[in-house]
């Protein structure tokens, strides 16, 4: 269950990744600059108050359409079964899957 939800938690707001993952990689930047320590602790405390699930390294590719966390087409964002279903069902053109 854990990883269910783990992959989808901002699948619905990406932009909430985005805003935190900036906000991280500026506070990085302002920690290796030349400044005093006690702005410096001061910049890791605001650093590790971030939700741990904004690190875009936490996010799991996902099948849109069966929510199937591996063997993806980033190309597509569909599973491996999904596009040999379509071709069983006729639904992709030119496609037919061969049997022998």
């Amino acid at each position: 269950m854990g990883k269910s939800i783990f992959g989808c938690k901002f699948g619905s707001n990406p932009i909430l990744l985005t805003d935190s993952s900036i906000m991280a990689r500026n506070l990085k930047r302002r920690i290796k600059s030349s400044l005093p320590i006690r702005d410096k602790l001061t910049i890791s405390e605001r650093l590790q108050s971030l939700p741990r699930n904004s690190a875009p390294v936490r996010l799991r590719n996902r099948c849109s359409l069966t929510g199937r966390p591996r063997s993806n087409y980033r190309d597509f964002g569909l599973s491996r079964h999904v596009p040999r279903e379509m071709a069983h069902t006729c639904v992709l053109p030119g496609v037919s899957k061969s049997s022998w």
